[in-house]
């Protein structure tokens, strides 16, 4: 491969952040791809006060993607900062409302992203994956005396925290109008050499990206390396009792034409290998098993030991993936 690698990555939240931290060791040309459905806290509050993106989960992935120069550690510091008390500001952290002071001024929010990518010192790119915000909605059993009996819960935070078992995502916008791409965001898929997808809470922050249907299909088409980074544990409330294979079901049914290249899992987070290797296979994918947990933070991933796992996969020839 060529030049620098060009890597995007597709998720929301602390999953997310994960996968940039290692990504930047290994690339500077790294995009991320953010889910723009949050309805809860100072993101919520901007989104309904303003109707603006949900800027929480953006803000997270500019902190990750920061430079390491003085500058931009603080500014990342700054951005993370979130205020106290009780008062109008308390829970908003200091990243949201430059977001939102920003789109006040110049209107465009991938404008927005680029300027604040300037200010931290990041050398890659941040977009959200559409440029309005979004409503998701779930199928979800468990919640009824009759345990089959479907209901729709409405709502990104609902649907995370929701004791029955989410069975299927749906995304829509302005109502229930059919959610639209943000056209760099496909263009960066399209033009990437590896696309990453997880981890994160999957049906929240993962499988979104695979309901707006030009991201859907620039998934589908392009010519990049496709891997999935599985969770470490199942996400309390949408996939409590989920084993690793199960997550790549879901995955399938949601996108039954994406193909991939690898899954990657933390080796002492599989307790059946063979069932992950099979659902993998389903995909076309060679499963990949390392230490990638971070041993001082239970569910979450070391970056260092992702990066390490994330480089040996690249070098592999590529028709060990086919």
């Amino acid at each position: 491969m060529s030049g620098e690698l060009r890597a995007v990555a597709l998720g929301g939240g602390h999953g997310l952040q994960a996968t940039l931290s290692a990504l930047r060791r290994i690339t500077a040309d790294v995009t991320a791809v953010v889910t723009v459905a949050d309805d809860g806290g100072s993101s919520g509050r901007l989104r309904r006060e303003l109707g603006m993106l949900p800027p929480g989960d953006l803000r997270k992935a500019l902190a990750a993607l920061a430079g390491t120069d003085a500058d931009g550690s603080l500014w990342a510091t700054v951005f993370e900062h979130r205020f106290g008390g009780t008062g109008a500001l308390a829970g908003h952290a200091v990243g949201n409302l430059v977001l939102a002071g920003l789109l006040d001024v110049l209107g465009d929010p991938v404008a927005v992203l680029d300027q604040a990518c300037r200010l931290l010192g990041v050398r890659g790119r941040v977009l959200p994956m559409s440029t309005e915000p979004l409503d998701m909605a779930a199928d979800v059993v468990g919640l009824d005396s009759d345990p089959d009996a479907v209901r729709t819960i409405r709502g990104q935070v609902a649907i995370a925290s929701t004791p029955g078992r989410v069975k299927q995502v749906r995304l829509s916008a302005n109502g229930n109008a059919e959610p639209t791409a943000c056209p760099e965001a496909v263009q960066a898929v399209l033009d990437a050499d590896l696309v990453l997808l997880g981890p994160g809470s999957w049906f929240t922050s993962v499988l979104p990206h695979l309901l707006v249907p030009e991201l859907h299909e620039a998934m589908v088409t392009t010519s990049a390396r496709r891997f999935v980074v599985l969770n470490l544990v199942p996400q309390p409330g949408e996939t409590a009792g989920f084993s690793p294979e199960q997550h790549l079901d879901v995955l399938s049914q949601h996108a039954p034409r994406l193909r991939v290249d690898a899954v990657l899992a933390d080796a002492d987070s599989v307790p059946t290998p063979d069932r992950l290797r099979a659902a993998a296979a389903a995909l076309g994918a060679q499963t990949v098993l390392d230490k990638i947990a971070a041993p001082a933070l239970p569910g979450r991933h070391d970056p260092h030991a992702l990066a390490a796992s994330l480089r040996a996969a690249l070098e592999r020839r590529t028709d060990r993936w086919r």
